[in-house]
């Protein structure tokens, strides 16, 4: 509004030194006319353009909350993101394939295109992101939570990153099942980083001044989901799961709000192109609603979920010793230090090699897509019984799953065998890349097995007086998926993901008792997620991590890793004192003590004050005192020196306090700051 008012002044000004330069210069008395007409032409449309701006924030305004506006906003870029993600990932899988197509007859040409394809586009994925934004690697769930717990990392979340990480993503996308890697991590890192440059916009547009790591991000964290799913519930339960180590109540409105404009608009783009491939699409399923499940069967989907905690447990136990290994190996740090494509195509082309259809992709159904594979592990038909039915055998042979004439027990079997140390060896690559999906398809086969061996075993059999003769092998593939995602991430929000993906709303019960049966096995010993050794192995400063991999680390007494004493203030200070104190800190607020010899606390003044005190006494030459001028703060949030670690971060993550001071005795003895918390957490975190 300022700079509205201001236009006229400025205009009158420019009218008046026109009309001066008129009296003073009687040869250029034509051209001046000319010349502020031309100024009137190009400032008119630029303020008229202004007031109709600030008339729109009025109207919108008056409506509702401009927050509300980017909070709406997020969730449609968010879903158009993914939408065109999808789109080119699409096409390029398309053209692999159609290149694959035509050479058929010539195998050595085929294998170089199954091969090189995917590798020249992880190589290209890992150089680009390594050479634009290093940043931009990996899943970034990690650190998008060490932001939300109040820790500034602003490299992160860089428009650079953004591009690199979009750019990077669609081509380890488009390297397939090959890789067998998602999309899930980096769309939440993606989704944060536009939420952040929205909250900004909004609050310029309000004309505030926001801190960060506020209400956008947290709201940004569940819409990632969404728009990748589909999902605007679990991406809520998952944004509270996962994201946030104290999630408030005033955020659950704009969370489920955001999520259903990104959910809407996802859905609405994929109705409006069919042909557009993604991963995480709404799965059409067949299950039978008269007798979803017998219920007998409640006991097998209990301990589907004990079988796949245990899996879980083996697989967060690899994928923790090749975290480490490439650590501390020579030859694997150096290479993913300075020969970070290299590595990736050499990496992808040697887990090509393994799924080329002609050898043992055969038994792993190397030609499906994600989504297909995912697809026909949710089918509820019973494949083990399919080859006594002559009219359906045709059908069997037209499934990737038994192409090559194996017993479909074997091919599943042989799959597991295969993508467990597949996936935890594409773990290492250092490219964007999510790890959700595939752990959500591993699991899915798992209960596809689980659900086949006792479609087999029970088949027409009466078992306690009931005779089970359709069992869906579908549903135990869903069960699976969750309960395997769940426990490596332990969360929950898998088991209603899976429910909404697949709209199978009968089988929730059965689908969450797993999960939960699966969470407890794997988070039995405080054993870390696979995200927490993810940040351990990153060394970053969250402390939820850090007390999976070292218990006895938050109970660090504070004054053990408290840095030398801030610069304080006595009540009775002079300007020269004051003039001191501001040149060397440049905190916000200033501790005040009795006096420097008790050093008794007594509150705290803010920075802004103290240079208006320094004013003050300068413009009207007094000697003034501090106590006479300035008010001083109370502040009803001390720590003390023997308070735990763990504590002082929980005070500043729930209070939302950047500074707190430390009193031991009513003496004061320090402060404490995020920043200064982040040293203190990285300085524990490389005793691990």
């Amino acid at each position: 509004m300022t700079s509205v008012n201001k236009s006229p002044g400025i205009e009158t000004d420019g009218e008046d030194n026109i009309q001066k330069q008129e009296n003073n210069s009687e040869p250029s008395h034509n051209m001046i006319p000319l010349l502020l007409d031309s100024w009137k032409l190009h400032r008119h449309p630029h303020a008229n353009v202004k007031a109709l701006l600030l008339k729109m924030r009025d109207c919108l305004g008056s409506i509702c909350e401009i927050q509300w506006y980017g909070f709406a906003t997020l969730g449609i870029l968010t879903a158009v993101l993914s939408f065109l993600m999808d789109f080119s990932v699409a096409k390029l899988l398309r053209a692999h394939q159609w290149l694959y197509v035509k050479m058929e007859g010539h195998v050595l040409l085929q294998f170089l295109c199954w091969t090189l394809y995917p590798a020249c586009l992880c190589a290209f994925a890992s150089t680009f992101s390594h050479n634009i934004c290093p940043f931009s690697t990996g899943s970034g769930i990690p650190e998008v939570r060490t932001m939300l717990a109040g820790i500034e990392m602003p490299h992160y979340l860089s428009l650079t990153n953004m591009f690199t990480k979009f750019l990077g993503l669609t081509c380890t996308l488009a390297a397939g099942s090959t890789v067998f890697l998602g999309k899930v991590g980096p769309f939440v890192h993606l989704s944060t980083m536009l939420g952040t440059y929205l909250d900004k916009l909004c609050s310029l547009t309000q004309g505030k001044k926001k801190e960060a790591g506020t209400e956008m991000m947290v709201v940004a964290a569940g819409v990632g989901v969404a728009s990748c799913f589909g999902a605007p519930i679990s991406g809520v339960l998952f944004s509270v799961e996962v994201m946030s180590s104290h999630f408030a109540l005033r955020h659950y409105c704009p969370c489920f709000f955001s999520t259903a404009c990104g959910a809407l608009t996802f859905n609405l783009l994929f109705v409006w192109s069919r042909d557009g491939e993604t991963l995480q699409a709404l799965f059409k399923t067949n299950f039978p609603t008269a007798l979803p499940f017998f219920p007998l069967e409640i006991l097998l989907f209990a301990l589907l979920g004990l079988l796949c905690g245990a899996l879980s447990c083996c697989y967060l136990f690899c994928h923790r010793w090749i975290l480490k290994f490439t650590k501390t190996n020579r030859l694997f740090s150096t290479t993913l230090t300075t020969e970070k494509g290299l590595y990736s195509g050499l990496v992808v082309f040697f887990l090509a090699s393994l799924t080329f259809p002609h050898s043992a992709g055969q038994y792993m159904a190397s030609k499906y897509t994600t989504k297909q594979l995912l697809t026909s592990l949710l089918d509820s038909r019973q494949w083990s019984s399919q080859p006594h039915n002559a009219s359906v055998r045709l059908e069997l042979e037209l499934l990737e799953w038994s192409s090559s004439g194996t017993p479909i027990f074997l091919s599943l079997a042989f799959f597991l065998f295969m993508k467990m140390w597949m996936l935890v060896l594409a773990c290492t690559l250092p490219l964007p890349a999510g790890y959700f999906m595939p752990v959500f398809v591993y699991g899915a086969t798992v209960g596809r097995l689980f659900g086949e061996g006792v479609a087999y075993i029970s088949s027409g059999r009466d078992i306690l007086g009931q005779q089970w003769t359709s069992v869906n092998p579908g549903g135990y593939a869903l069960a699976g998926a969750a309960a395997f995602s769940g426990a490596v991430t332990h969360t929950l929000s898998p088991a209603l993901l899976a429910v909404e993906l697949t709209g199978q709303f009968t089988h929730a019960v059965p689908v969450l008792l797993s999960t939960l049966l699966a969470n407890a096995l794997a988070r039995s010993g405080n054993r870390p997620s696979f995200y927490d050794a993810l940040s351990i192995s990153k060394k970053l400063p969250y402390l939820p991590s850090l007390k999976k991999a070292c218990p006895q680390l938050p109970s660090t007494p504070l004054g053990q890793v408290l840095g030398v004493k801030s610069v304080q203030l006595q009540k009775a200070a002079g300007p020269a004192e004051v003039q001191s104190a501001v040149n060397g800190s440049s905190e916000a607020q200033i501790p005040v003590v009795d006096s420097h010899e008790s050093s008794v606390f007594l509150g705290f003044v803010l920075r802004s004050e103290l240079l208006l005190f320094l004013h003050r006494c300068q413009s009207q030459r007094i000697e003034g005192r501090l106590d006479e001028i300035c008010s001083i703060h109370p502040n009803s949030v001390l720590v003390s020196p023997h308070n735990t670690v763990e504590e002082v971060y929980n005070m500043l993550s729930i209070a939302g306090a950047q500074t707190l001071f430390v009193a031991d005795r009513g003496k004061l003895v320090g402060h404490i700051t995020w920043s200064e918390m982040k040293q203190i957490l990285e300085g524990l975190a490389k005793e691990i």
